[in-house]
């Protein structure tokens, strides 16, 4: 990896964001944090990777009233990461809960709609945009609000829960939608969608040239970018066991981040995203999320160095 960047200045000549990240921070419950819960949320974990790699990032956040004050922020700011939130009268409320069969989401409390008003003017020329919404509060006007020649990563799951109609969040068929036809690089989780979800289910709502990314877990998953011919080309890329597993949250928001990353700022990866480095770059992030609890776990730019290292030396 390289250690510099190339900066994005704005009309002004002031040095704007190389990628503004939009979503709701989620109130994970805990039973192993004195306040009953820890901050997450795909917008959290992903402004805090693009920080730790290196690029100069800004992070719009929804935020209910206990959300506001949580020292997880701190992380994000200390970082260097630009944080400006956005007050919620309702703010995403969740329980994970691992089971034998995977993991489930009980619900809470949703999340209220984040307004693109909210865009502070100096950070419109970003270069890279991740759009994390955890609970539908990202509206189609998204779709329209970046530069036509950003680079935009979307988190789909935030689209592919059902929080009206149980207290278990229940999955929602992937379909169109002008968050997804936009998007340059979509990710989602293989537990995100049913089963026995075909994956032209997934790619064919994907616009040609842009990458839709299947995370599996510890089996790796795939980069699936479809074509004007029909015929989608797709990349396996494995994972990078992690030395223990202390939390799964946030590792598929990790990776989705660090790819766009790689994408923004190739010399990151010294742009050898055509030999697979980009997906390296990502599961070595992802591998070392796993090892801590919550936000904790997101690494530096060293730890990422050494695992992507490690990862790459014959067993």
């Amino acid at each position: 990896m390289n250690d510099s960047a190339a900066p994005n200045s704005t009309g002004d000549g002031r040095r704007g964001p190389d990628i503004v990240v939009v979503g709701a921070a989620a109130r994970d419950l805990a039973r192993d944090d004195a306040r009953g819960w820890r901050l997450g949320g795909g917008v959290s974990y992903s402004a805090l990777t693009t920080a730790r790699l290196g690029l100069t990032t800004a992070a719009l956040v929804g935020v209910d009233r206990l959300a506001a004050y949580a020292p997880e922020l701190d992380l994000l700011r200390e970082a260097g990461v630009d944080v400006q939130l956005v007050e919620l009268d309702r703010g995403p409320v969740f329980e994970n809960v691992d089971t034998p069969n995977g993991r489930i989401q009980l619900v809470f409390s949703r999340a209220d709609p984040i307004a693109v008003a909210n865009i502070p003017p100096a950070w419109r020329a970003a270069r890279g945009w991740i759009l994390a919404p955890i609970a539908g509060e990202l509206g189609d006007e998204w779709a329209t609000a970046m530069p036509d020649n950003a680079l935009v990563g979307l988190g789909w799951q935030g689209l592919l829960r059902d929080l009206e109609s149980s207290e278990r969040v229940q999955r929602r068929p992937p379909g169109p939608s002008p968050l997804v036809a936009r998007a340059d690089l979509i990710g989602v989780s293989q537990d995100d969608v049913a089963r026995d979800t075909d994956l032209a289910d997934l790619w064919r709502h994907v616009k040609p040239g842009s990458t839709l990314v299947l995370t599996k877990g510890d089996r790796g998953g795939l980069l699936i970018q479809p074509t004007p011919d029909g015929q989608p080309s797709i990349r396996r890329y494995p994972a990078i066991p992690p030395a223990r597993t202390a939390d799964p949250t946030g590792a598929g928001d990790v990776f989705l981040a660090a790819l766009l990353a790689a994408r923004v700022e190739p010399r990151l990866i010294r742009g050898r995203a055509a030999a697979g480095y980009d997906a390296l770059l990502a599961a070595a992030v992802a591998s070392l999320v796993l090892e801590g609890h919550g936000l904790l776990g997101v690494p530096d730019r060293d730890a990422v160095r050494r695992r992507m290292a490690e990862a790459r030396q014959p067993a």
